[in-house]
C-alpha cells in the first residue's frame, strides 16, 4: 500500500531517527545512570553543587579515567550538566534522584536492572513461542514471575521496592480522582504492599482497606506498615483467583494488578469483585492505559514487553475501552474513565446494579 500524502507530511524524519539513536544507545546510557545513582554521583552534585572533577573523585573514591567516562556519559544523557569546570544536577536529576524519599528513581530502575531488563534479551523466543521464557531463569515451577520470587525474597524485595516508588511517582491519579463517598471499606486486590492502600487511606480518614495479595507479598507489606495507619490497613494473604474475597467492601479496587493478566482472567476477577460486592458497590480500575489506537505509550509498551517475556507470558497495558468493555461484561453499570492521568495512567470505574 502506497503512502498516502497526509501520512508522508505527519511523518517527521529527523524526530523518528532522534528517538532511533536514543533507543539503540539507551541499554548503555540506563546502565550508566543506575551506576551514577548507586555510586553517590546524584546526591554528592545535590549536597555540592558546581563540585569539579577532582572534589567529585575524592568524594566518591573512584578512578579517575573511570569517572571521567562515567561523567561523560552522564552529561550526554542531561541529566548533570558541565558548566566550566564544574558539574551539577539538572532539575529533573535533582527531583529524581536526590534525597532517600520512598519514591525515588534510583529503587525504581535498580528493580528494572536487576529483573526486567535481562529479561529482554529473550525476547524473539518469547514472541515466537508465545511463552514467558525469560521466566526459567528463576527457581520453581509456577507460571509467573510474583509466584516464583516467593522462592527468592531478596530479589523480591528489590521489585516490590521497584514497584512501589513507582506507583507512587503514579499515585496523584488515583488519589484525585477516585470517589469514596460513602465507602467505609477497600478492599484492594493484589494491592501489592499496600502503597496505594495506605495512601489512600491518610486522604480518606473514615475508610479502612483490606490488601489482598499472595503470602510473601503481605509479607512485605506488613513489615513496612507505618504505625498510624496499621488500624485500619490490613494485609491478607491468599490467592486472587482461588481464595474468596472478603464480601463487606463497598469499593473493589484493582490498582496495578489486571495488566498482567488476559482477557479470560480479567472477566473472572471482575466477575468475583461483582459477586463480592452488595448493590450500589463500586469497582475501580486505575494503572497504565494504551492510546486507544495503540501507537503510543513508551512506559506502557515496555511494561507489555515486560508481561510477556518474564512476568506472566501475557497481559499489556490495555487501552480504556478495553476495561470499559469487560466491567460491561461483568455487569457493572455507569460505567465511566478518567483519562490522562500521570505516567499513562487511566481510572475505569463501575457499579453494581
Amino acid at each position: 500500500m502506497r503512502e498516502t500524502p497526509e501520512a508522508h507530511e505527519a511523518y517527521d524524519h529527523d524526530r523518528v531517527l532522534e528517538r532511533f539513536h536514543l533507543i539503540a544507545n539507551g541499554p548503555a546510557l540506563f546502565n550508566a545512570v543506575v551506576a551514577g545513582a548507586e555510586l553517590g554521583v546524584f546526591d554528592h552534585l545535590s549536597r555540592h553543587p558546581k563540585s569539579s572533577f577532582e572534589e567529585i573523585r575524592a568524594a566518591l573514591g573512584l578512578p579517575a579515567h573511570q569517572l571521567r567516562v562515567l561523567l561523560f556519559a552522564l552529561c550526554t544523557t542531561e541529566l548533570i550538566r558541565r558548566d566550566g569546570g564544574a558539574y551539577l544536577n539538572t532539575p529533573v536529576a535533582e527531583d529524581f534522584f536526590a534525597g532517600e524519599g520512598e519514591d525515588g528513581w534510583q529503587d525504581i530502575l535498580l528493580g528494572w536492572q536487576r529483573i526486567y531488563y535481562p529479561a529482554f534479551a529473550h525476547l524473539t523466543e518469547a514472541l515466537r513461542t508465545g511463552r514467558n521464557t525469560a521466566l526459567a531463569a528463576y527457581p520453581g515451577s509456577e507460571p509467573t514471575l510474583y509466584q516464583r520470587l516467593e522462592h527468592r525474597p531478596e530479589l523480591q524485595d528489590v521489585l516490590h521496592r521497584s514497584m512501589t516508588a513507582f506507583t507512587l511517582r503514579s499515585m496523584s491519579g488515583i488519589v484525585d480522582h477516585l470517589d469514596l463517598a460513602g465507602v467505609d471499606h477497600v478492599l484492594d486486590v493484589g494491592g501489592g504492599d499496600g502503597t496505594t492502600a495506605k495512601a489512600l487511606a491518610a486522604a480518606h480518614p473514615g475508610v479502612r482497606f483490606t490488601v489482598f495479595d499472595m503470602p510473601g507479598v503481605a509479607e512485605i507489606g506488613t513489615r513496612r506498615m507505618a504505625a498510624p495507619l496499621a488500624d485500619r490497613v490490613a494485609l491478607q494473604p491468599g490467592d486472587i483467583f482461588h481464595d474468596p474475597f472478603p464480601r463487606d467492601a463497598q469499593c473493589v479496587l484493582f490498582s496495578h494488578c489486571l495488566e498482567v493478566f488476559d482477557a479470560d482472567q480479567i472477566l473472572a476477577l471482575l466477575a468475583k469483585a461483582h459477586d463480592a460486592l452488595p448493590p450500589g458497590g463500586r469497582v475501580a480500575v486505575y494503572g497504565y492505559h494504551a492510546a486507544q489506537d495503540e501507537q503510543r505509550g513508551l512506559y506502557g509498551a515496555r511494561l507489555s514487553l515486560y508481561l510477556n517475556v518474564l512476568a506472566t507470558g501475557q497481559g499489556m497495558s490495555y487501552p480504556a475501552a478495553d476495561y470499559e468493555r469487560w466491567l460491561a461484561e461483568a455487569g457493572f453499570v455507569d460505567i465511566g474513565t478518567v483519562p490522562d492521568l500521570p505516567y499513562e495512567h487511566g481510572l475505569v470505574t463501575g457499579v453494581r446494579r
